[in-house]
């Protein structure tokens, strides 16, 4: 309870040592002066109490962010990112519908012992396993999803949103289903951006956005051979990395453990590529949060790709691993609503 009391205790003292500083008499500063050392204690406290029960993970929105340039902006925005106190102040706000019209949406996907991903469930939630229904199911999907967005912003903005970016964007996630309510969706292990702005303020407005920066990132289609080259790398920040190059290929006969899992190519489609929501667990809420998406995605839209994938990353999740790749031209894309789901305690 005082945890969560505590930063606007520490914003009510802030607020104060500002109206003390413009109320002041003439030539007395002691009021105000007493007020912002007061605010800056109390803000280093309230900071430090905050990460002992919000503390940093290896994955998700709890991850150590860091930028990869190397100059007083960029730490300033890891002191930001890494905030419990200002997170704690702007998470309860509402978010606006934001719209992005993406393209070149490239999926890399992993088929793999679903015990090597459920370090990565978060709290409140449980893998999504696979497998024949008479055995116990023990593989689960592991998959990279990037894309370039267009003009990626608020719904209300509406011609207005071609003044903002069309950044790269990739998301690393595992399928995840809340054992209370049997609503599924996707955990996003991690993700990031080419664009420092709106990293920010995914990371500190939602539940769900770990989002990093890339200090270099590409996506790009030869329009004559229908070959996708796609290269992203964290620099010396904390995105994940990876490069690839891939060219169209016929449907493939799945074979193993992805046949036992989907049966056939349509199968494995109508699985990984329905996707209503993000989902992640917050402990000291008592609540596991939902990001409510609209993507619209036919799957006969759905191209295969084959070609070569190496990511560092990827292999410290999924080991030697080969993928099914496939890609989707475009689609309108909408992030709806964040939602909470309370979780009562055992």
């Amino acid at each position: 309870m005082l945890d969560h009391a505590a930063p606007w205790a520490v914003a009510l003292v802030g607020l104060s040592s500002i109206a003390l500083a413009f109320a002041r008499p003439s030539g007395s500063w002691a009021p105000a002066l007493v007020a912002s050392v007061a605010f800056a204690l109390s803000a280093l406290w309230t900071e430090r109490r905050l990460r002992a029960s919000r503390p940093f993970d290896a994955h998700g929105r709890m991850a150590r962010w860091r930028h990869p340039a190397h100059n007083p902006l960029a730490r300033i925005a890891d002191a930001i990112a890494n905030s419990r106190l200002l997170s704690a102040w702007v998470e309860p706000l509402p978010i606006a519908p934001m719209v992005s019209d993406i393209e070149d949406v490239v999926y890399v996907n992993y088929l793999v012992p679903a015990a090597a991903l459920e370090r990565f469930v978060p709290w409140g939630l449980e893998l999504e396993r696979l497998g024949p229904e008479e055995s116990e199911p023990r593989w689960a999907l592991f998959s990279v999803l990037t894309y370039r967005h267009g003009h990626f912003s608020f719904r209300f903005l509406g011609p207005l949103r071609r003044l903002f970016p069309s950044p790269v964007q990739s998301n690393w996630r595992i399928h995840v289903r809340d054992p209370r309510t049997g609503v599924r969706g996707i955990y996003f292990v991690t993700n990031a951006i080419d664009f420092a702005m709106p990293a920010l303020a995914a990371r500190l407005f939602t539940e769900g956005m770990p989002m990093h920066v890339f200090a270099r990132s590409r996506v790009a289609r030869d329009e004559g051979t229908g070959r996708v080259e796609f290269e992203f790398e964290p620099g010396d920040g904390s995105a994940p990395s990876a490069k690839g190059a891939l060219e169209p290929t016929d449907a493939p006969t799945l074979e193993g453990p992805w046949r036992e899992c989907f049966g056939d190519w349509q199968g494995f489609l109508r699985y990984c590529v329905p996707q209503n929501r993000a989902m992640s667990g917050q402990p000291w809420h008592e609540r596991v949060t939902r990001h409510e998406i609209t993507l619209p995605i036919a799957l006969d839209a759905v191209q295969p790709l084959r070609g070569q994938v190496s990511s560092t990353t990827a292999s410290e999740i999924v080991g030697d691993a080969a993928p099914l790749c496939m890609r989707v031209a475009g689609l309108h894309f909408t992030f709806e609503a964040e939602l909470h789901d309370p979780v009562p305690p055992r």
